[in-house]
């Protein structure tokens, strides 16, 4: 067993993953995803359990992604290939455990959560984020594109919010996760710790689990004592992002004088033109899709960007070299044809 990441068990029938990469913000390595979802399969059959809390080691947060280095070997020999190919293949069937887990699981969205974080918790039936929540698909830096299911679950943010976080990957703040439905409940993280001690203190083999759970949630919860920013912003998001095209949408913010379209338009401009087109085009087809399908849908995506150059350069730039100054060989939009964009939703051959 790893110490990537740690599990206890408590008499009253609390189960707790720690997720213990401090110095690497808690990301998931391929180590991590097998007992984690080990632990879930045993911990649902398991009379004695009633609840799990996931939650990351250290004050920088929860998790801030995949292990990319891990990802960026892909690119040296078919065994780092076969290695994060599989990697991807667990991971989903991770976060689907997480969906489907009959018991109440209360995720701590605590300082980063991003990516992979965003995964592996998006399922969990109690969200909590702080005032230290810093959630984002962030991808979209990497020449990658939102996966973890997001194309499902972002579609059901309001309006075209969802397509809007996953083509600029904006981090954002714990009133915007409640206004997007990604979380339920606020509290600072102060009190976060407090609630976490009084759940291991209750006897829950008596009670009833997700009313008294949601009860005492409540009992530390508030509001924020800001705004939605995203709230603000939801009809200039609307407007734009309605498009069926990158090109539109690029069209569509050049035509507004505002800040907000014109920083939007460069924050996209600064992407890969290629995961620009990928996303938009998973999300639009994710509108009608299950959770599953969706996934399925990330699994032969993730595949074909193993064996794309654009991937490898974008987290050349930013986690390797950190230059920040990707050479795409896909370097405008009108370089991606719509060809290039539909072969990659099957997979495709070496």
């Amino acid at each position: 067993m790893t110490d990537q990441v740690l599990f206890s068990v408590n008499k009253n029938g609390v189960a707790t993953i720690t997720l213990n990469r401090p110095k690497a913000l808690n990301s998931i390595s391929y180590e991590m995803i097998g007992p984690i979802s080990q632990k879930l399969k045993e911990w649902e059959m398991d009379d004695q359990i009633h609840l799990v809390i996931i939650k990351g080691a250290g004050t920088k947060g929860l998790c801030a992604g995949g292990d990319i280095k891990t990802l960026y070997e892909a690119r040296l020999h078919d065994s780092a290939l076969q290695k994060a190919e599989q990697f991807f293949e667990d991971e989903f069937q991770l976060d689907m455990l997480v969906y489907k887990f009959p018991k109440p699981i209360v995720a701590c969205l605590d300082g980063f959560v991003m990516g992979g974080g965003v995964g592996l918790t998006y399922g969990a039936s109690h969200r909590i984020v702080t005032e230290r929540t810093k959630w984002a698909m962030p991808e979209m830096n990497i020449g990658f594109f939102p996966d973890v299911g997001s194309a499902y679950f972002l579609n059901k943010a309001p309006g075209y919010i969802g397509r809007y976080l996953a083509l600029t990957a904006s981090v954002i703040k714990a009133p915007d996760v409640l206004y997007i439905n990604a979380a339920e409940f606020y509290m600072t993280s102060e009190k976060l710790n407090a609630l976490l001690t009084h759940i291991e203190q209750v006897d829950w083999h008596a009670k009833d689990i997700h009313t008294s759970l949601t009860e005492l949630i409540n009992d530390y919860s508030e509001l924020p004592t800001t705004e939605s920013e995203l709230s603000s912003f939801q009809s200039n998001i609307d407007r734009h992002f309605s498009y069926y095209t990158v090109e539109e949408i690029i069209h569509s913010l050049e035509k507004d004088a505002s800040h907000f379209a014109t920083h939007t338009k460069e924050t996209m401009l600064s992407k890969s033109p290629f995961s620009l087109k990928i996303t938009l085009k998973q999300f639009i087809d994710g509108e009608e899709k299950t959770l599953e399908e969706c996934f399925a849908t990330d699994l032969v995506l993730a595949k074909n960007f193993l064996k794309h150059e654009d991937f490898f350069e974008g987290i050349r730039s930013v986690v390797i070299d950190k230059d920040q100054n990707p050479q795409y060989k896909y370097k405008q939009l009108e370089d991606v044809s719509d060809e290039v964009v539909n072969s990659f939703f099957s997979l495709l051959r070496s």
